[in-house]
């Protein structure tokens, strides 16, 4: 054999390994898991139950490019024994310079602060449950398309995000309705504890395109166009990183909704959370919602003007492990006053 054979051997060896390197190095993927379970005491009757269990993937692709999935196992609502799958955010985020990306998929609307920065790990919520206005369906929770995003930019952390995606007559595969949805926000970091946040959703449905209604279900063709604009403020204030005292989050929309019929009717909805660090683990919260509707036929919300306190306190055992009691009363329009005490425990894994 060749004498010269074993060292280019060698060579050609290191040369696929030094090649190969970059590469293997650039795909890192993260699986992560979340799921809660709870205990309730409402109308004399204590329940057990399940919450989500959601499974959380992100992987850098390459240098610039990622992948973010997110899909949710939960018990329906409609039988006690089967579960539902739901694919809450599939993304593929491509960096194209500095701190500026081109996003495509299906996104969580940034039209707020809670939407935008909580996915469904419950462990990470400062309360049990969303506030009012998602259960509602006041704000779009998901969108269909593409945005542009901007991160950190600036002596303020300036931010942005532009969207246009599927609107109301949507799905997650194609969208029945000519009209696309437009999303614009933007938001301030002028402090590490401090952001400042501020949108714009604007959306259509045209006359004899298919909607779909907060529950999941088709709602009829509509009889005439629809124009929906929402505007939400945000303040969010968190002083744990340095006195470890004292939390804030407000969040405010005004969603109007026209038609050629019936004019233009407006909701205001509105939470207001506080909690108290007492000590690394222990936080003592309360949670103001309220929600109010203009009078006259409202064309597309299910006008049920809502108020409700939540008290409660949350242990955080570790960064991935919580245990919260709550207290909440709610007062509606349409539904008697409900009071209803939740002890729930959320993990992460």
């Amino acid at each position: 054999m060749n004498r010269n054979f074993y060292p280019l051997t060698v060579l050609l060896v290191l040369g696929l390994l030094l090649g190969a390197a970059p590469r293997a190095a650039a795909q890192r993927t993260q699986i992560r898991g979340f799921a809660d379970a709870y205990s309730s005491y409402q109308n004399g009757k204590v329940s057990f139950g399940l919450g989500e269990q959601d499974l959380f993937i992100t992987s850098e692709i390459t240098e610039r490019l990622s992948f973010l999935g997110e899909t949710v196992f939960k018990y329906s609502h409609d039988s006690p024994t089967d579960f539902d799958i739901s694919i809450e955010r599939i993304v593929l985020k491509y960096n194209y310079v500095g701190n500026h990306s081109v996003l495509l998929g299906k996104h969580h609307t940034p039209i707020n602060y809670w939407n935008d920065t909580y996915h469904h790990g419950r462990v990470f919520f400062p309360t049990i449950d969303r506030p009012l206005l998602f259960e509602q369906g006041i704000i779009p929770l998901h969108t269909t398309g593409v945005s542009l995003q901007g991160q950190n930019l600036g002596r303020l952390r300036f931010g942005y995000d532009a969207m246009v995606g599927n609107g109301i007559g949507a799905g997650d595969v194609e969208d029945n309705n000519p009209v696309k949805s437009l999303t614009l926000a933007v938001h301030i970091k002028p402090t590490d504890r401090m952001r400042l946040s501020a949108s714009l959703y604007h959306d259509a449905i045209s006359k004899g395109s298919l909607g779909h209604s907060h529950t999941g279900g088709i709602m009829p063709a509509a009889l005439t166009r629809i124009n929906q604009n929402i505007l939400t403020g945000s303040i969010s204030y968190n002083d744990s990183v340095f006195s470890k005292k004292f939390e804030l989050l407000a969040e405010s929309s005004m969603a109007s909704n026209r038609s050629d019929s019936l004019g233009t009717q407006r909701a205001m909805a509105t939470y207001a959370y506080a909690g108290l660090r007492l000590t690394d683990k222990f936080v003592p919260y309360i949670r103001l919602d309220d929600i109010r509707y203009t009078t006259g036929q409202e064309v597309y919300f299910m006008a049920n003007e809502t108020q409700s306190f939540v008290g409660g306190m949350r242990y955080e055992i570790s960064y991935l492990a919580v245990v919260k009691l709550e207290y909440q009363r709610t007062k509606s329009h349409l539904y008697p006053v409900a009071n209803k005490v939740t002890f729930q425990i959320a993990v992460g894994f």
